[in-house]
């Protein structure tokens, strides 16, 4: 499996992570129970897994001299 392949697929686990997070997020968000602050932890979670994947992705493309 060549780099480019296996940041590919690292970024599908995460954007799989980060969709399940969210569904977890409003789930939780609709329940008048639930927990501040793991709500806010799982948002700081779903905020890293978005700037993981946006650094992955730059990884992906190619340098262009300035």
């Amino acid at each position: 499996m060549t780099p480019s392949e296996d940041i590919r697929r690292r970024i599908t686990e995460l954007e799989i992570e980060h969709r399940d997070l969210d569904a977890v997020i409003d789930l939780l968000a609709k329940d008048a129970l639930h927990d501040e602050l793991q709500l806010r932890r799982l948002k700081k979670r779903k905020l890293q897994l978005k700037d993981h994947i946006t650094l992955l992705k730059m990884q992906l493309v190619p340098d262009i001299p300035a």
